[in-house]
């Protein structure tokens, strides 16, 4: 393979190196943007957060239904026989006055009376009646309607909170990609130069210049390429199947891989931005207000209830519906617990205890996700070190081996000289691309360290 090939391959591996800090935001990808858009909009996890959201905005508008009227229809309807009855002595108190009344007149206009005995189960009976309720002072349905709130809040940090995780795996599965990809141009690259190195052994053996040695290794060499072109084109079928799961769109989907990310400049710092507020800090401070709500809503016992309600209605014997039959009853409840062994305080004090819990939560996570960008930094700074000695070791395996396929050709060195040669090459090319991936892979550990991508 001439000097000139092998420039161009080195210049254009070198070509995948990543952009820095400055450039992250004026320079991201237009097409990782893109997909990292479609899995916002297609991720099926992500729809799932989006589905509790949804349930939480429900809920708040079911807490806010309690503040209206409710009305309700009820009616009943009794059969009875039997039972105690209220005995009315009728006939005895006034038969004989009426006795009395007919001798005088001489006439029978005033009948004898039996005595009555009327059940106290009413019987053949009905009421219906619409009953309309609507609470004046209740703190309880007050303090619900808060924590519905906040419950909102809480959940659409927690879909923030997802698309960050999300926005972190897909740039890291594109880059792995990327990796996979570039190992399969890497192995064809080498898999060319032993095929040039059989041309040559063949005609050095066709030539006497040397034995069968030489040409049996390089066929050996190529076997063993293939089955590594093999392997990593099966890695780059796993990686590429990995990126469109997260997007929920096919697996065996085409990926795009957007060059212009990959500039030829130099690594020099970490890049540095001002910190975000985590997503899930403001899921725990959404947390602890929910406890303090919940806190002051178990000791709002102390504040009486009061409710009003209306009934309209009808109720008669033998389903009559008359003027007389219709009724009106409109009343005021009140309700006032002053008693209860104990309850609501002992509720009252684990509700406390939930606010200083979550307190305590908060503090520990605030200091971890510093360590956690600490050490996305630190890590950063790791990958960019190999991938600069990865560049130069590339730089000095390109020219060693460059020498050595040099002074093969010429007949003074043995091909397994030169077969080292080219493995340190290869190996030089892949571990550069396996840095450029850490280095991106790092770069989006701090970017969700510092929550600055843009939601």
């Amino acid at each position: 393979m001439s000097t000139a090939i092998m420039k161009r391959k080195t210049f254009i591996i070198l070509m995948a190196i990543m952009w820095t800090s400055a450039q992250q935001g004026s320079a991201q990808s237009k097409v990782l943007d893109d997909y990292i858009q479609s899995a916002f909009a297609q991720n099926q996890g992500l729809k799932q957060q989006h589905f509790q959201l949804d349930k939480s905005l429900y809920a708040l508008q079911e807490a806010k239904s309690l503040f209206y009227p409710q009305v309700g229809l009820t009616g009943n309807y009794t059969k009875a026989g039997g039972g105690r009855t209220i005995d009315i002595p009728i006939g005895d108190l006034l038969n004989p006055a009426y006795s009395a009344l007919n001798q005088l007149t001489n006439s029978s206009k005033f009948p004898q009376l039996e005595n009555q005995s009327i059940l106290l189960n009413p019987d053949n009976f009905y009421d219906v009646h619409l009953r309309t309720t609507l609470p004046l002072v209740n703190t309880e349905i007050w303090y619900a309607q808060k924590i519905r709130r906040e419950n909102i809040s809480l959940q659409q940090a927690g879909v923030n909170v997802y698309k960050r995780r999300l926005v972190r795996d897909i740039k890291t599965a594109y880059y792995q990609y990327y990796q996979a990809g570039k190992a399969v141009d890497i192995y064809n690259t080498a898999r060319s130069q032993v095929q040039e190195n059989i041309r040559v052994n063949t005609s050095f053996l066709t030539n006497g210049v040397t034995n069968s040695t030489a040409l049996t290794r390089a066929k050996a060499e190529l076997q063993r390429i293939e089955a590594s072109i093999t392997e990593a084109e099966n890695k780059k079928r796993n990686a590429g199947a990995y990126f469109n799961f997260l997007l929920n769109r096919d697996l065996k989907s085409g990926i795009i891989l957007d060059s212009t990310i990959f500039l030829s400049q130099e690594i020099s710092s970490a890049p540095t931005g001002t910190s975000n507020v985590r997503e899930e800090l403001q899921q725990l401070s959404r947390q602890q207000k929910i406890a303090d709500l919940t806190y002051r809503q178990s000791k709002s016992y102390l504040v009486p209830k009061l409710s009003t309600f209306l009934d309209l209605g009808s109720q008669d014997f033998n389903f009559k519906v008359n003027s007389q039959s219709r009724y009106y009853m409109w009343g005021v409840n009140l309700q006032w617990d002053l008693f209860a062994a104990g309850q609501r305080k002992y509720k009252a004090q684990q509700a406390a205890i939930d606010v200083s819990n979550i307190q305590a939560a908060y503090n520990e996570a605030s200091l971890s996700f510093q360590l956690e960008q600490q050490t996305a930094e630190n890590n950063y700074h790791t990958a960019v070190a190999n991938f600069n000695s990865a560049h130069e070791q590339l730089q000095l395996s390109e020219k060693y081996y460059n020498d050595q396929s040099k002074v093969y050709k010429a007949g003074q060195l043995l091909y397994i000289e030169l077969l080292d040669a080219q493995n340190q090459l290869t190996n030089a090319r892949l571990q550069l691309s396996v840095a450029f991936a850490a280095v991106q892979t790092a770069l989006a550990d701090i970017e969700r360290a510092q929550a600055s991508y843009k939601l």
